[in-house]
């Protein structure tokens, strides 16, 4: 993940907690799963266009 430390990685769990609440995190991790998710995906599909 880069330079983040735990500490860093501690801050911004708390800072997400604190804006967005308990109830609220597993939706957006999900959320945010499926975007990289179809990023990769779009990325893969371009690469494999451009070479073919």
């Amino acid at each position: 993940m880069g330079n983040l430390g735990i500490t860093e990685i501690l801050l911004i769990g708390g800072a997400l907690l604190l804006f967005f609440g308990p109830s609220k995190l597993p939706e957006l991790g999900k959320s945010l799963g499926k975007g990289i998710q179809e990023f990769k995906k779009a990325g893969k599909e371009l690469t494999h266009t451009i070479q073919g």
